[in-house]
């Protein structure tokens, strides 16, 4: 028989609120809502370990600081003794997410979902102990259902039901295309909760519609509803769209310390609240304390901007890398001198003028994106403005370009 951490059986002998309460503050934090708060209480009551369910679509093999918010209060849990499965939606991801969509999400093969599914799992070492974390994958269950079981899941739900959701609403208003197996999808995602019997399920705030499906079809499969702890989504580094990776918007766990602490620092002053909530995960008092400094205007912007750059760095590459990093952005940004391990982009081997240069080096997303980057003036060449979009590059080899304050990138031949 296994037996319970010593925080459960402790919290259990001795009837400890004060334990409880101690735990649902860490578990809960930066939550945007939980559904329902006295739910978790009771369930940590019992003294037993929890199962704790936080499911991702590998779409994408990159984790960016988004994803991490989650994995971060998975990784909480797991701390805390309880039974913490990182749940590979597989089978989901050939159908595709709708959530927040406007058309249907290009259906993935075998072989993008497993190259994806690696790299997380690869990156996921930064957050949660793998030796200890419980991985699945949803087609374990999923492709046993066959067409029948599928038939019956899908008995449970209305079309009315399915339309009550924002984007499925917005896209039958538009007249824009809803296809079935869209329809399916929150119905197979609230099938994983019955599946693991969850009682706890981790997910952003956009995910709300398809969490409540499993605590629905939790009710009707007669096991407890699970409890839904829901954060919100990290805007990135534009300040403007979530975070994406598609968007190039990203800050991801597998770049360096350097890279990492400078993209932080381009964050606009507006979001930097939140990037100390949801990105440095400090508690809700520094998070108050930065917004206040910012509120009446008692902090320097750029300071409070490189403490949480600072203490985001830290928790994925230790105090030590993250001073180093922040004393190299220092140095960079008194003296506009580029790093050492600067990127390298090879002038011959592609259309050496800055636009497409500047596409091909991933600093910018776009041809247009590119050019307005250019006629902001912020591609500079020491400190020369480079202001021509079809600027001809191949006699600077050997030369570093500065896109912005903090991004370089070495020319070769």
């Amino acid at each position: 028989m296994r037996h319970a951490p010593a925080v459960f059986s402790r919290a259990r002998r001795e009837g400890d609120i004060i334990d409880v309460s101690e735990q649902i503050v860490r578990l809960t934090r930066g939550a945007a809502e939980v559904i329902e708060p006295l739910e978790l209480r009771q369930k940590l009551l019992r003294g037993r370990p929890l199962t704790v369910k936080l499911g991702v679509d590998t779409t994408a093999p990159v984790i960016t600081l988004g994803h991490a918010v989650a994995i971060r209060r998975l990784a909480a849990f797991q701390e805390l003794g309880h039974r913490a499965i990182f749940l590979i939606g597989d089978e989901t991801a050939r159908v595709g997410d709708p959530t927040g969509r406007n058309e249907a999400r290009p259906q993935l093969n075998d072989e993008q979902i497993e190259e994806s599914a690696a790299g997380f799992l690869a990156q996921i070492g930064a957050i949660v102990d793998l030796e200890k974390i419980e991985v699945r994958r949803n087609s374990e269950w999923l492709r046993q259902l066959g067409f029948s079981g599928a038939l019956q899941l899908a008995s449970r739900y209305t079309v009315a039901r399915m339309l009550e959701r924002e984007d499925f609403n917005k896209r039958f208003r538009e007249n824009r295309p809803i296809h079935i197996h869209e329809l399916l999808y929150p119905l197979m995602q609230g099938y994983d909760s019955v599946a693991l019997r969850a009682d706890v399920e981790l997910g952003a705030t956009e995910q709300k519609f398809n969490l409540l499906v499993g605590r629905q079809l939790q009710r009707e499969d007669g096991q407890e509803p699970q409890v839904l702890i829901m954060h919100p989504i990290l805007t990135g580094l534009d300040g403007e769209q979530k975070m994406s990776k598609s968007v190039g918007n990203y800050v991801a766990l597998s770049d360096s310390p350097d890279e990492m602490f400078g993209k932080l620092m381009s964050i606009p002053d507006r979001t930097i609240p939140e990037y100390v909530q949801l990105a440095a995960d400090r508690p809700e008092d520094e998070v108050a304390a930065v917004r206040n400094a910012l509120t009446q205007g008692q902090g320097n912007p750029r300071d409070l901007k490189a403490k949480m750059a600072e203490q985001t760095v830290a928790l994925y590459y230790g105090a030590a890398a993250a001073q180093s990093a922040r004393d190299r952005f220092d140095a960079m940004f008194r003296e506009h001198a580029a790093p050492d391990d600067a990127p390298e982009i090879s002038i011959g081997d592609g259309d050496p003028r800055i636009v497409p240069l500047l596409v091909r080096a991933g600093l910018a997303q776009s041809t247009s994106a590119a050019r307005r980057l250019v006629a902001d003036g912020a591609v500079r060449l020491g400190e020369e403005k480079l202001t021509d979009p079809g600027r001809d590059l191949s006699d600077l080899a050997g030369s570093t370009l500065r896109v912005g304050k903090h991004r370089f990138i070495k020319l070769v031949r």
